[in-house]
């Protein structure tokens, strides 16, 4: 049986598939000014807070993906009161978004 010159795939587990796929947007995320970036997330904060109803669910829901896809992939880095503190960021982030989505009255 002869032997082939490519080798054999490997099975990545979901964190590594997850984290080859958010590389580039990762890249591109880091590239921007972090002023920029900052300013940018405070105008979705501005919009989720001043928007009606829907758009300010969807604003807070942005945020909230954000804060969880970064969550996700730095957890391993994290010590327990940086995981605390940010899972507490979370959830407030999904509870606001909970919130605007479905107001009261």
């Amino acid at each position: 049986m002869p032997v082939s010159p490519y080798p054999a795939p490997v099975a990545l587990s979901f964190r590594s598939r997850v984290e080859h796929a958010s590389a580039p947007l990762a890249e591109r995320v880091n590239s921007v000014p972090r002023p920029l970036f900052l300013g940018g997330l405070v105008v979705v904060l501005l919009v989720g807070v001043f928007a009606p109803a829907p758009w300010g669910g969807i604003a807070f829901a942005l945020v909230t993906v954000l804060v969880a896809w970064l969550l996700y992939l730095t957890w391993p880095r994290l010590t327990m009161p940086e995981q605390l503190m940010r899972l507490a960021v979370l959830t407030l982030a999904a509870a606001v978004t909970i919130v605007r989505f479905f107001p009261r009255g």
